[in-house]
């Protein structure tokens, strides 16, 4: 039962891991295209939502069945609880970029001439979140999940940031407004990444420590 058990786990893992490299790299593409006005490489990320679909229910399905077979406990249990929700967060980013993408597409018509805040901080930032994320989760290591928790707060200041600028740039010249706004969009779905982000990283320390840190201030990091 316990060589049954393992060798499910680790197919488990490979899944998982298998779905974040695919979700990585679908945000930076989503990003790139936004930054490039790259059509192409927009529409490229919207066909492979459905990719990002059809895992996660096969990640499900596999945590399921770990968890009515064999009954895991302590770590195991752990690590199938953790990797469930994970599995649900990275599905929901795959979709954020997705959203991005479809921004993209939008802005791709028009110059992006002086944008009223730093896209290339919050994106990069965003970017590195999720990175460390993963690399956390590839690696077990609590305290690299730790510092994407720290880090969730400064995504959260530039979106209020942007927000305000936004608001402003479109009292300044109406006619800016509508590319302003899809801008505004693109930042809104990067602080979201980075919510969930911190949501696996979040799990990433339950997984390891069994201590659940969702909710408190992460003064701790």
């Amino acid at each position: 039962m316990t060589r049954h058990l393992d060798r499910e786990i680790n197919n488990l893992k490979n899944k998982l891991l298998s779905l974040c490299t695919i979700v990585e790299e679908s945000v930076f593409k989503a990003v790139d295209a936004v930054k490039k006005g790259d059509v192409a490489l927009a529409k490229e990320v919207a066909e492979g939502d459905s990719v990002i679909n059809t895992k996660e229910v096969e990640v499900e399905e596999d945590c399921l069945k770990i968890l009515a077979l064999y009954q895991p406990v302590a770590l195991d249990l752990r690590l199938v609880v953790a990797a469930l929700k994970m599995n649900n967060d990275l599905e929901r980013i795959g979709d954020l970029a997705t959203n991005i993408a479809f921004r993209s597409i939008a802005l791709s018509s028009q110059p992006l001439g002086n944008i009223p805040f730093d896209l290339n901080e919050m994106s990069e930032l965003t970017r590195r979140m999720l990175r460390m994320s993963l690399d956390s989760l590839i690696q077990m290591n609590a305290d690299t999940a730790r510092e994407v928790c720290s880090s969730d707060k400064e995504v959260d200041e530039i979106y209020r940031t942007t927000y305000k600028k936004v608001n402003e740039g479109i009292l300044r010249d109406l006619s800016q407004a509508d590319k302003l706004l899809n801008l505004l969009s693109v930042s809104r779905n990067l602080e979201r990444i980075a919510d969930l982000a911190t949501n696996i990283a979040e799990d990433v320390i339950y997984m390891i420590e069994g201590d659940i840190v969702r909710h408190q201030e992460h003064d701790f990091c």
